[in-house]
């Protein structure tokens, strides 16, 4: 049996991204005006010069607000073997240190655990007033055994697990008003820069994966390969996804429009992202960047004339966050849920059935029993007469 352990840390962090919504609140007219008007909030505009204003518009600011006061969750797994700078790319992603650096252990028997072994590292973090709780899901040991048959199957058990304490959650009579969403949102799995082709492994957990969670799959340290050898391995790449029939995302068929399939189609033309993460800054030109200096260079982590991270970034961030966590609730999470009641109510109907059949034999036996006792007493009164006689 393998273990798992998880272990939950907290960091506050600000950030700087984002811009600030304006309100639009409808007034109205003179003649309908209530004695004691609603006060305006901060930002709201006065439409009060429009009769035909009516403020439908007004949802939306509604809508940021109590998202606002509530603040937002993303959970997000990295999955692969040991050395890809996992760690390091989240702590690019989010620049700050959200994932801890595993090279700090002395004894290198604690660097490669003997199984693999799910670690959960929570934040809180902030910028512009929006506050969000992020976790990251680290699975160490995934992939750095001489046998890794069925390693996947820890993380598939770690997700379904998430899954399991939304549905009670969900389904208690007195349920919370909001409940805790622990769910992993998105998998980054990362390909190891060979230049050939997927491994073995990598195509069987993507293919078990790819139907219960978001797959983002990424090349990792892509500086050691050339532009030419990048290309041509990012090709090889997408070629087995699809003779493997693995949909990674953004999958096609939950494209919503034709807007979202054009943009969705430009992302699956880049997958996989060619990453290089650094938590090192720099300054170049006179501007502070991350990158990874070499005896050529510096690397600059967020242009994309050196490698596709800013691309991975806007994706989980910055356009599509919001998308994954839908397709997590309404598409993985759906499908679990359908598959757990319609077992929970297998089970109840089998167990009604069997109930059923006792208390029907259980009935036949009372049935039988007076007919017995009514042939025993006229076999009786048979032969009491034959004595007689």
């Amino acid at each position: 049996m393998t273990s798992t352990c998880s272990e939950i840390y907290s960091n506050h962090t600000n950030f700087t991204l984002g811009s600030e919504v304006n309100l639009s609140h409808s007034n109205m007219s003179e003649s309908t005006k209530p004695h004691h008007p609603i006060p305006q909030g901060k930002g709201e505009k006065s439409q009060g010069g429009d009769f035909s204003y009516v403020g439908i518009d007004a949802i939306l600011e509604q809508m940021r607000r109590k998202a606002m006061k509530q603040g937002f969750e993303l959970n997000l797994m990295v999955v692969g073997q040991s050395g890809l700078g996992k760690s390091t790319l989240m702590n690019t992603l989010f620049k700050s240190k959200v994932s801890r650096n595993k090279s700090v252990q002395s004894n290198p028997e604690e660097r490669i655990p003997k199984t693999v072994e799910i670690k959960s590292i929570s934040h809180d973090i902030e910028e512009k007033g929006v506050r969000m709780k992020l976790t990251v899901i680290d699975t160490p040991g995934f992939g750095d055994q001489i046998n890794n048959e069925n390693c996947w199957q820890p993380i598939m058990k770690f997700i379904n697990d998430q899954y399991e304490a939304y549905l009670q959650e969900e389904i208690n009579i007195n349920r919370k008003k909001r409940i805790p969403d622990s769910r992993v949102h998105c998998c980054i799995y990362f390909i190891p820069p060979t230049g050939h082709c997927l491994r073995p492994l990598d195509v069987e957990f993507m293919r078990r994966l790819s139907k219960v969670v978001n797959i983002v799959p990424v090349i990792a340290k892509a500086d050691t390969l050339t532009l030419e050898e990048r290309d041509s391995f990012k090709q090889t790449i997408r070629e087995e996804l699809r003779a493997n029939g693995i949909d990674v995302y953004p999958q096609k068929e939950f494209d919503e429009d034709a807007e979202d399939r054009m943009i969705n189609d430009k992302i699956r033309e880049m997958i996989p992202f060619a990453v290089v993460g650094s938590d090192q800054e720099y300054q170049v030109n006179g501007k502070r960047l991350l990158g990874r200096k070499t005896k050529w260079g510096i690397i600059e982590v967020e242009n994309i004339a050196h490698c596709e991270f800013a691309y991975l970034r806007d994706l989980l961030i910055r356009t599509h966050m919001q998308n994954i966590k839908d397709i997590t609730g309404s598409i993985h999470y759906e499908t679990y849920r359908v598959r757990r009641l319609n077992e929970s109510n297998g089970h109840v109907i089998s167990q009604t059935s069997d109930h059923m059949a006792v208390q029907s034999k259980a009935n036949g036996q009372l049935e039988e029993q007076p007919s017995a006792l009514q042939a025993n007493g006229v076999a009786a009164q048979h032969e009491a007469l034959s004595h007689e006689m």
